[in-house]
């Protein structure tokens, strides 16, 4: 099997985190990209498995459709690399004897050969399938293996090191939101009081642990109710 420029130009592409990318597209480019680059591939799917989660993406309904089938008898030759961590080759379903129940859905849609290739992640396993609609397409996967490794390890390490990028930046945001609000809190107590800011902070810390909530939350509660006492103003 010879892999080709635009497969490996297509997986690269997608170690190229943007706006929106999440392992799901990074899925979805990759068995779109396997059924365009891959001499004799009609379509692909590719199954992101972790933590006893499954995330699934197919070039197809139909495979979808076929994967799930798969998953239902607890059979096939996913499940099966799945469990061996090895790819597995059907170079022709009808003739295989292994999962007779697996074949008779995969004849249905059309699939004639099957190539699995399991590639372990940081944490994860992702499935990629290759199905061909004749006979004795996918014979030697090593080459394919070997770049697809490369390429979908580095993507999905860019997707997660992006997402804990944006939920830093989120906690951070969040962080900041609270202490504004703690501070517009500890203005209005101070107001009617005449206390210190020490001294206003140090009852808002007393009445949230009271009442057993957040002291962010409880000041943005009493900023709430002050607003709506006085007709929007900022305290």
């Amino acid at each position: 099997m010879e892999t080709t420029s635009i497969l490996a130009r297509d997986l690269a592409a997608l170690g190229r985190v943007t706006e929106g990318a999440s392992a799901e597209s990074v899925l979805r480019g990759i068995t779109e990209a396997i059924a365009r680059g891959v001499p004799g591939c009609a379509g692909g799917t590719a199954e992101l498995w972790m933590e006893g989660r499954v995330l699934l993406a197919a070039s197809h309904s139909e495979l979808i459709t076929l994967t799930d089938r798969e998953s239902d008898l607890r059979e096939g030759p996913s499940r099966e690399a799945l469990t061996s961590g090895r790819p597995v080759t059907v170079t022709d379903v009808m003739r295989d004897p292994r999962w007779p129940r697996y074949a008779a859905t995969a004849v249905r849609h059309g699939v004639r050969s099957v190539l699995i290739l399991p590639i372990e992640v940081e944490n994860a396993v992702v499935i990629i399938g290759l199905y061909g609609v004749r006979t004795g397409v996918h014979t030697d996967g090593e080459a394919l293996m070997s770049l697809l490794k490369e390429q979908v390890t580095v993507a999905l390490a860019n997707v997660w090191e992006f997402d804990d990028v944006l939920t830093g930046a989120a906690q951070m945001q969040e962080a900041l939101v609270g202490r504004s609000v703690i501070d517009q809190a500890k203005g209005i107590i101070m107001s009617k009081s005449g206390c210190s800011a020490e001294d206003a902070f140090d009852e808002l810390r007393r009445v949230s642990q009271h009442h057993q909530v957040k002291v962010a939350d409880l000041a943005r509660l009493l900023v709430t109710e002050h607003q709506q006492k006085h007709g929007g103003a900022t305290p």
